[in-house]
């Protein structure tokens, strides 16, 4: 209980400061939402948007899950993805993981754990797609960082394979994709993969009557 009246007291405290700085804040935040930026993250508390890349409330549009993915089936994600390019009208959307990442080091250490399986198989899928490459590489914590660097490519992969990316590209040729990896031992950003129109996809995910 202590820790929750804390987080109520930090909240006004941090209420108050922005006020003192800038009488009008909350009312210009209350009436417009103009984010350039989609933020597809990952839920690991030490990894929040707005703090890693010094952004204000208003300037990044977020979804975060577990390790950072981009699952077909995910209505929540796709939700926000639709909202984002087709209400939003974002021009990038970025997809950051981050070394040290735990969901990442799960899906690769064999152990059962739970209903969390069924969204680690992605990251298996992951795997299994570089497993030679992946295997070569000695160092467990090495081949780990390996495999957040290549689960956020291919996630990136994901994004430009759906309908909405692809219709978007077509119609308003946007948004940009970007595929990004946080380091937790330092603070920065390491830009992996850019992809900016269906060209770069395989034709077999390619739509045609969008």
């Amino acid at each position: 209980m202590d820790n929750l009246i804390r987080i109520l007291d930090l909240n006004k405290a941090w209420a108050a400061a922005r006020v003192a700085e800038d009488p009008d804040y909350f009312n210009r935040l209350l009436h417009i939402q103009s984010p350039e930026f989609l933020w597809i993250g990952c839920s690991d508390s030490r990894v929040a948007a707005n703090v890693i890349t010094g952004t204000q409330p208003g300037e990044v549009f977020v979804h975060r899950n577990i390790a950072n993915m981009v699952v077909h089936t995910d209505l929540n994600l796709l939700s926000v993805l639709e909202y984002a390019v087709n209400v939003l009208h974002v021009k990038h959307i970025i997809v950051c993981g981050h070394y040290g990442c735990g969901g990442v080091a799960a899906a690769a250490g064999h152990q059962s754990l739970g209903i969390i399986n069924n969204w680690l198989r992605n990251i298996e899928d992951v795997f299994r797609f570089h497993q030679d490459e992946l295997m070569a590489i000695k160092q467990e914590d090495k081949r780990i960082d390996r495999l957040v660097e290549l689960n956020v490519e291919e996630q990136v992969l994901n994004l430009a394979k759906t309908s909405i990316i692809q219709r978007a590209w077509k119609h308003f040729q946007a948004p940009t994709l970007h595929g990004w990896v946080y380091g937790l031992n330092d603070g920065i950003i390491k830009p992996l993969s850019q992809i900016e129109s269906a060209d770069a996809l395989d034709p077999v995910y390619r739509y045609h009557n969008l």
